[in-house]
């Protein structure tokens, strides 16, 4: 398995490639620079960090490690990158010292989208001026999927944060009233290109309770006019973090030279479920397809790194990705509607459940039963779960309180590491 240095040297190798200096990925600190700014790593581009995922799994529980050849191999812990590594500065801010980010350990207080975005521009904390709201890709890049999500909503017993809390301020729900253990949601700074539940405008966020990102009202039901209120934590450093630099290299590959990860231009354009996803990923590379073999389901966070939020079905007619450089297949949904797949990642949402779920994510509508009628609930680019197994038709009107669409066969787009 990759270490942290070495996982830096390869980005550094693939930084000269572009014509970046190595040390936009060594982490280099200026010694002699007594700045506030000493605590923000000399670090650019997109680094995607690792899950913290370092367990196996299958349809119902947890494995040993399987080998290659193996049912269930090629999941997220049969892969290692670059490992959650943070500073805590002492001044009410943390580094993370392989994304470039500087964030706020506090999270404050519950406040509206609006208040949230005004809030940046005058909050000073460790003497910095220039804080914002972050992109959901940096809000992202703090998931954990070493995390547990209860089988309570009224109740923390089980759960586990999906965030490094040894460095990070966080606080569960409380569980009383109309406040489930899970409602402490953190909103980003970036708004749905089109809208879900009720033409609701809609603004992207992570929950660090039970391990999912989605669209977020900005308004309450029933009557749609009070307020959203979720919590929020500033960002600054690494302007460049989430900004795809893509190259076709014209033989069916797509290199991201700011992450450092290559991707299949097609999908697998059929449905599977998990099992048989990363069966088939296997099969490609037994067959050294596009001329590799070490092709993998990616892992969750990679998968994230590629999903477009200036885009979605209802407001530019694609999927949630870049088109100049990515085919998508196109369904037709719950709702009877030509859409786009959700696609399996290799990484697991441990819950307190009987079941596993794996991660996935809806290039195109992220469906729900809501109300007697199926409707985009979540957004394009939402990241959700679903069960491994089972038959589609056994939920007609989806699953959980908000009637998710249960599909099981799921799309695969393959992704490698640039060499």
């Amino acid at each position: 398995m990759k270490k942290n240095g070495e996982y830096l040297m390869k980005q550094g190798f693939i930084a000269l490639i572009v014509g970046l200096s190595i040390s936009s990925y060594a982490c280099n600190i200026n010694v002699g620079d007594t700045s506030p700014d000493e605590n923000l790593p000399d670090i650019s581009g997109y680094p995607v960090v690792e899950t913290n995922q370092t367990k196996f799994y299958n349809n119902n529980g947890e494995i040993s490690k399987p080998s290659a050849g193996d049912d269930f191999y090629g999941q997220d812990a049969n892969y290692t990158g670059a490992m959650p590594d943070y500073t805590d500065n002492g001044d009410g801010t943390i580094t993370d010292n392989i994304t470039g980010l500087m964030w706020l350990k506090a999270r404050g207080s519950k406040m509206t989208w609006d208040e949230a975005v005004a809030g940046a521009s005058v909050n000073n904390t460790g003497g910095y001026d220039d804080w914002r709201m972050p992109t959901i890709k940096e809000l992202y890049s703090l998931f954990l999927f070493s995390g547990i999500n209860g089988s309570s909503v009224y109740s923390t017993k089980g759960y586990v944060p999906f965030i490094d809390t040894d460095y990070f301020d966080f606080e569960y729900g409380s569980g009383l009233g109309y406040e489930r253990v899970i409602d402490c949601q953190d909103w980003s700074g970036t708004e749905y290109v089109s809208t879900t539940q009720h033409n609701q405008p809609t603004v992207f966020g992570v929950n660090f309770a039970d391990g999912r990102s989605k669209g977020y009202k900005k308004y309450l039901p029933p009557i749609w006019t009070e307020l959203n209120d979720l919590y929020v934590r500033y960002v600054r450093g690494n302007t460049e973090y989430g900004i795809n630099n893509f190259q076709n290299n014209n033989d069916g590959t797509i290199s991201d030279l700011a992450t450092g990860l290559m991707w299949s231009r097609e999908d697998s354009k059929k449905g599977m479920n998990w099992k048989d996803a990363l069966t088939w990923v296997q099969e490609k590379n037994a067959e050294n397809y596009l001329g590799y073999n070490d092709w993998r389901l990616p892992n969750i966070k990679e998968l994230h790194s590629i999903v477009d939020y200036t885009r979605s079905p209802a407001a530019t007619s694609s999927a949630a990705i870049n088109t100049d450089y990515f085919k998508c297949s196109t369904i037709i949904n719950e709702a009877n509607q030509e859409d786009y797949p959700y696609f399996w990642s290799g990484t697991v949402l441990v819950t307190g459940g009987p079941k596993r779920e794996a991660c996935y994510i809806p290039f195109g509508r992220a469906m729900a039963y809501m109300d007697g009628v199926w409707q985009d609930v979540h957004g394009a680019g939402s990241q959700k779960s679903d069960i491994m197994i089972g038959d589609p038709a056994d939920y007609p009107e989806g699953h959980g309180p908000q009637g998710d669409a249960v599909r099981i066969y799921n799309y695969v787009r393959l992704v490698r590491d640039i060499e």
